[in-house]
């Protein structure tokens, strides 16, 4: 009996070893496994953050005016608190659409729109001026912003805006702008009756109003200014539709409205408002042209 105890022993202790070696083989080999395993909240981060990190900022545009006459004093005060205003909007809808978009959202329906509307603002500010003195030149240049603090796309074509198209791997967009809404301001707007809620299908044709057939009587010594911006009427429409083509397939559900028919109105009223200033020099300028700013996409 006594001889037969270091046997059991040493089959209880070679057990005992073994069951512990599986064990410990097995820690090994998930801990492996999960060291080798990326990890799957990294794309998810990056997704929510697109449009959630850092402040759009904007060139001062105040600074890099000349002596304003005082006739045009109350136009331009107005004109600069729009352009403060339009950055407010925007670094609003940066906020309100964390989470949103792929990897060119903030370009498309936020830095592109707004550098839109600003140049037509800052326009209307070096028209003013050079009503009774001499037109500021260049200004055009701080009409682009920039995605400061850390967003995805700090610093990412501000200047290209609305030409950069997302990736058609870009996650599907819920926030956007309405063709006839701010293209910086409406979150959620379907616009042209939501024709883009499938992303980009390629089907349809941009149109818009014609404004020519909207004018009043164009005094001679504006005649070349208003044929000139016309012709520049329809090529914006000519673009518009080339990147409606160009970017088949590509966005989430409101990409035609973000990338293109909202940066299009925005073109088109820098454009109309240009007419009627030309028109209004020598003869009543006309009102209400705003209204025909806004495409749409025909099946």
């Amino acid at each position: 009996m006594s001889r037969a105890l270091p046997k059991y022993n040493k089959r209880r202790v070679a057990f005992i070893g073994g069951a512990a070696a599986v064990v410990l083989s097995g820690a090994v080999i998930a801990g492996s496994a999960l060291a080798g395993t990326p990890g799957r909240s990294d794309g998810a981060t990056n997704a929510r953050t697109l449009a959630s990190a850092g402040t759009i900022t904007c060139p001062d545009v105040a600074s890099r005016l000349p002596a304003v006459p005082a006739s045009a004093q109350a136009e331009v005060t107005r004109n600069l608190a729009l352009l403060q205003t339009q950055i407010q909007e925007a670094n609003n809808r940066l906020q309100t659409t964390v989470g949103q978009g792929g990897p060119n959202f903030v370009n498309n329906a936020i830095l592109g729109p707004l550098k839109d509307k600003r140049v037509s603002t800052i326009d209307r500010i070096a028209i003013a001026i050079g009503r009774k003195g001499t037109r500021p030149t260049g200004l055009d240049s701080l009409a682009a912003c920039t995605l400061n603090a850390g967003g995805v796309n700090s610093g990412a074509g501000a200047g290209a805006g609305a030409g950069t198209a997302p990736s058609a791997s870009a996650s599907g967009q819920t926030g956007g702008s309405a063709a006839g809404g701010s293209a910086a301001g409406n979150a959620t707007s379907g616009g042209a009756g939501g024709a883009a809620a499938s992303g980009n299908t390629g089907a349809g044709t941009i149109t818009c109003p014609d404004v020519a057939s909207r004018l009043p009587a164009v005094p001679a010594s504006a005649q070349a200014e208003v044929t000139r911006n016309l012709a520049l009427l329809q090529t914006q429409i000519q673009e518009a539709n080339n990147r409606l083509q160009t970017t088949v397939g590509q966005g989430g559900p409101n990409f035609v409205n973000n990338a293109i028919l909202g940066p299009l109105k925005d073109k088109r009223v820098s454009t109309i408002d240009r007419i009627a200033i030309a028109i209004g020099r020598k003869g009543t300028r006309p009102t209400g042209l705003d209204s025909l700013a806004a495409c749409t996409l025909t099946k």
